[in-house]
């Protein structure tokens, strides 16, 4: 029967159906690969992508029987998801995958007069993949919050701090050096507070909390400070400009993070950070320049 369907497609379709195909059995050996990784840390979220894995590879064959050629799976794809769910984890690198194929789900409607199959595949595709993809649990996920509140806190204290003292100062080396001194004071704070406040509402995972908030904050301090680091002192005005481009960029990077992670809006989320922080670097260019204007005040 596959032999005769295979005669009557177009090429246009067969070359469809190859892409489906190929691109099935890739996501096949990515689920299975991720799922050996995570095996002995997280049995249960492993078993989630080996029933996925499964999924895929049922579909691969089907398409397989109307192609009447063997799969061909994408290596190069195969090496970069696996590295990004072992760099930023699996549960993102998954949903990532997941959320690139559903602009290709057009593609089913497309053949559903042609392969009775298609639209049982599409509805794996849309509802039980999906949901299996709501059961993942992982623990950097659960610190969600902490690394927000450090990441957040840095980006509006540390840019407003910065833009401040750069306009007050203007020389790279100061700057530098005050932005350290307050930003490494601040990671400790932050980092403390959080432990305490977890302390308070009786968690046992106080500690953990506290460490991802003041790991969040550390990278962003490290990260604002660079460009007064690296460029040479008079060079403030650039410093500046790379430091809040960098805070945007990181706003942005996070929130996607997030919004891929957890199924959020990216738009609103970016846009609430970045017009909080941007905010407060403004005023503070004003508080800078001012104080340099009428208090007299030259360094």
């Amino acid at each position: 029967m596959s032999q005769t369907i295979r005669l009557v497609l177009s090429e246009s379709t067969r070359a469809q159906l190859i892409r489906l195909q190929n691109n099935e059995s890739t996501e096949e050996i990515i689920y299975t690969k991720v799922a050996d990784h995570i095996e002995k840390k997280s049995p249960a979220n492993a078993a989630i992508l080996r029933r996925i894995a499964a999924e895929e590879g049922r579909h691969a064959r089907i398409w397989q029987t109307y192609t009447g050629v063997p799969s061909r799976p994408n290596t190069k794809k195969i090496l970069r998801t696996v590295l990004l769910a072992r760099l930023l984890g699996f549960t993102f690198a998954m949903k990532r995958m997941e959320s690139g194929e559903e602009r290709a789900q057009k593609v089913y409607a497309q053949l559903y007069d042609q392969i009775p199959e298609a639209a049982e595949i599409r509805a794996d595709e849309d509802r039980h993949e999906a949901a299996l993809l709501e059961l993942l649990d992982e623990e950097r996920l659960h610190y969600v919050g902490s690394m927000v509140l450090g990441l957040n806190d840095a980006l509006v204290e540390l840019t407003g701090t910065l833009a401040g003292l750069t306009f007050a100062m203007q020389d790279n080396q100061l700057v530098a050096l005050s932005g350290l001194i307050t930003g490494a004071s601040a990671t400790l704070s932050m980092a403390s507070s959080e432990y305490l406040s977890a302390r308070s509402e009786g968690r046992s995972d106080a500690l953990k909390s506290s460490v991802y908030t003041g790991i969040a904050y550390l990278l962003t301090v490290v990260l604002l400070i660079l460009p007064y680091l690296l460029l040479p002192a008079g060079a403030w005005l650039s410093s500046l400009g790379i430091m809040l481009c960098t805070a945007v960029l990181i706003i942005a990077g996070f929130t996607y993070y997030i919004s891929v992670a957890q199924g959020l809006s990216f738009r609103h989320r970016f846009a609430e950070m970045a017009s909080i922080s941007l905010g407060v670097a403004v005023i503070s260019f004003v508080i800078g320049l001012l104080v340099k204007q009428f208090l007299g005040i030259d360094l």
